[in-house]
């Protein structure tokens, strides 16, 4: 039978705060664990739907473009009067310049929205500033 709180002795009291204050540490760090393997979900999802997606749009982005680039030849040869071959390599250069402006947009989008994920464990920093009150109160 367990002895009344006042009855007891300041080393029952002690050994008592400290099978608490281990068992509230391993359930903190439970507690992050989790917290930061459903946030490591999140962005694992996030990063792998940026990969899918660039490699079906590679695709369909270079088909395009090949397309395109033979349109811009035959309007420059049509326009200047240029040959096939000089048209071909300024319509690249020229396409090629336009889609690398638009991959670099691309990819400073998604990095700063990457950048704004927060993968602090908040909640576990909260729950540990009250389990730091608690062990205080319970040593006052």
């Amino acid at each position: 039978m367990q002895k009344a709180k006042e009855e007891r002795s300041l080393g029952d009291l002690f050994s008592e705060l400290s099978k608490e204050t281990s068992t509230l540490m391993r359930q903190e760090v439970t507690l992050a664990q989790v917290e930061l393997t459903q946030k490591a979900t999140i962005v694992g999802k996030q990063v792998g739907s940026l990969v899918v997606g660039g490699a079906v749009g590679y695709a369909a982005v270079l088909i395009l473009l090949v397309a395109l680039v033979i349109a811009f030849t035959q309007l420059i040869s049509s326009i200047f009067g240029w040959t096939t071959m000089t048209s071909a390599w300024v319509a690249a250069a020229i396409i090629g310049l336009v889609v690398g402006g638009v991959a670099f947009s691309l990819i400073t989008s998604a990095l700063a929205t990457l950048k704004k994920t927060d993968l602090t464990p908040q909640q576990t920093i909260e729950s540990l500033k009250e389990d730091a009150q608690w062990i205080k109160n319970q040593v006052s």
